[in-house]
């Protein structure tokens, strides 16, 4: 970089400041903003190759807001009011959603467009969620205007695009007062089978969780953060964005498409910017990276992961051999396996349910099928090990608890239903009692996962809803796409598992798998090189079903959701190749 390039380039937000840090004991979001403000921190974004293109310190996000807040009243806008938000990572959608809350109205993340499906899957997304939580805007980016526009117009709700907004007058006007008890916003969980329900959060229960973060992570003064994870997902809103701005961290960001066109970008941002200790992705994206280095010189010629001690993992299943890929890919650029820190969480819980203690890493246990399926371990074959992984101990105020089917609450180390208490629990789904009722009992929430408790820590081994019985034992689909995965040409993600009923009413497993080959004998060699998997692991026969590449269904978060991809299968709408015989 010339002399002249580096006077114009702008500097990022101060890694530490005077500012004595507050882990988020604010009344409301607004209150944390403000106090946020008055520090030299802030939020950084940055284009696909990792350079810093808009520094956005708390002060300037808070005086953005206020004046979101005032172009929102005067269009209308009324406290508890819906304000439907496509949440596009940049400073528009901050101050956007802030204005919100400081208007009284309750922000609506919705997600951006995929890589897969087209614009009228996306504008049917958008519809369906727009009739739940019954907006009265929705705000879009321009560049999505043709999608949005169309969406907010079969939905019979008002849209509007970034510029459009930025064009209205902002008259000084009164703001409402809020209180812990005051809706702070509704976030969709990506839970297929809850979709499209919409979480009621307080300000309350908000800020107990944030705090929960900064106490569980045992935030320090010099502690910086890095994030790829899209807005409109529990993680990237409330653990990267929400978390920041109530614990007063600085926050550098790439764009969850850039860092899906460019891995090791992510990486390379953490490298760079010297004070970057935090930074947190699912499975998956550790996964990419750790396959992307396997065809690169080695990590420590481009990166330098020594001083990132909190590498948070959560929102899917949390697989050791790829958390031991990613060490052996970069520990020759300092990554240490310690700075693993697993955690659990989900929407209805605001986010976090239990965090792993910094420093201690991934922690697993060898578990005999037998254990986790309820059959005798006295039956007459092999045994078979499933490795469970740590998901650490409940974050403060939280309570958890598993049960037996029944509610009865089981011992240390028996396998049941997770359930979970706490202030940062959801006060309920938006409009909808019933689900509500269906998982909430007595202030406990039902998680709709499956796990068991050992001296205070919680491992997690799988969802309830996704669970196979075949010949009354029990089998989780994970174990079948793992499986597969292990056969070359496959990856996580290509393969879906689930249940389905025979003709003579038997269940047996089906297994949906993206195939990327066109030649027949090809296709026929893995359909049956699939199947013999399959059954070398499990011992059981499954139908076996090659499909194209992107047709396996994504949730909001872009995990896997097996009970769509098996609603669009028993239904047709997912057309498998035809195998010869």
């Amino acid at each position: 970089m010339t002399d002249q390039a580096a006077a114009i380039a702008p500097a990022p937000t101060p890694t530490e400041d005077a500012l004595p840090r507050r882990f988020a004991d604010f009344a409301t979001l607004g209150d944390a903003l403000d106090y946020a403000a008055s520090g030299s921190r802030g939020l950084n974004f940055h284009d696909a190759r990792g350079t810093l293109t808009r520094p956005y310190p708390f002060a300037e996000l808070r005086a953005d807001a206020l004046v979101q807040a005032r172009r929102l009243i005067a269009m209308g806008v009324k406290p508890e009011d819906r304000i439907a938000l496509i949440a596009e990572t940049g400073p528009e959608f901050a101050a956007l959603f802030f204005g919100a809350v400081y208007a009284g109205a309750w922000p609506v993340p919705l997600p951006l467009p995929t890589s897969f499906g087209g614009a009228q899957s996306y504008i049917d997304q958008l519809r369906v969620q727009l009739d739940s939580c019954d907006p009265c805007l929705l705000i879009y980016p321009d560049e999505l205007g043709e999608m949005a526009g169309e969406a907010a117009r079969v939905a019979g709700v008002d849209g509007i695009s970034f510029a459009g907004i930025a064009a209205k007058d902002a008259p000084e006007v009164s703001l409402p007062t809020l209180d812990g008890q005051s809706i702070a916003y509704l976030q969709y969980s990506s839970g297929s089978t809850r979709f499209p329900h919409g979480v009621a959060i307080t300000h309350h229960a908000l800020l107990n969780n944030l705090a929960a973060h900064g106490h569980g992570m045992k935030l320090e003064p010099a502690d910086r953060c890095v994030s790829w994870l899209p807005w409109y997902h529990d993680m990237g809103l409330v653990g990267c964005f929400l978390s920041p701005v109530a614990n007063q961290v600085s926050t550098d960001y790439l764009k969850t498409e850039d860092f899906a066109r460019r891995p090791l970008a992510w990486l390379d941002l953490i490298s760079r910017n010297k004070g970057t200790t935090l930074s947190y992705s699912p499975t998956f994206g550790y996964d990419i990276c750790a396959r992307r280095m396997s065809s690169q010189t080695k990590a420590s010629d481009r990166f330098d992961l020594s001083r990132w001690r909190v590498a948070g993992n959560g929102a899917d299943m949390i697989r050791p051999d790829v958390m031991q890929s990613f060490v052996d890919a970069f520990g020759d650029a300092g990554f240490k396996a310690s700075a693993f820190l697993p955690s659990y969480g989900l929407a209805e819980a605001t986010l976090a349910v239990s965090i792993m203690p910094p420093g201690e890493g991934i922690v697993v246990e060898l578990v005999e099928e037998t254990q986790l399926s309820g059959v005798a371990a006295g039956e007459d074959r092999p045994q078979r090990f499933r490795a469970i992984v740590n998901c650490g101990k409940a974050v403060r105020d939280m309570e958890i608890e598993v049960r037996e089917e029944d509610g009865t609450p089981l011992p240390d180390r028996a396998v049941g239903k997770v359930w979970c208490r706490g202030p940062s629990v959801m006060v309920g789904y938006f409009r909808d009692p019933d689900a509500t009722d269906a998982c909430m009992t007595d202030g406990w929430l039902d998680t709709g996962d499956m796990g068991y408790l050992s001296d205070g820590y919680i491992y997690i081994v799988g969802r309830a809803k996704d669970m196979i019985i075949v010949n009354g034992r029990n089998h989780w689909p994970q174990d079948i796409e793992w499986a597969v995965e292990q056969l070359p040409g496959f990856k996580q993600g290509d393969i879906a598992a689930f249940a389905i009923t025979t003709p003579g009413g038997e269940e047996t497993p089906a297994v949906l798998v993206q195939c990327r080959t066109s030649d027949g004998e090809e296709r026929k060699r893995l359909h049956d090189a699939i199947k013999e998997r399959v059954r070398a692991v499990t011992g059981m026969n499954c139908v076996v079903e090659l499909v194209p590449p992107r047709t396996l269904p994504r949730t909001s978060s872009g995990k896997l959701s097996r009970a769509k991809a098996r609603n669009l299968y028993l239904t047709g709408e997912i057309k498998p190749y035809a195998i010869a015989a």
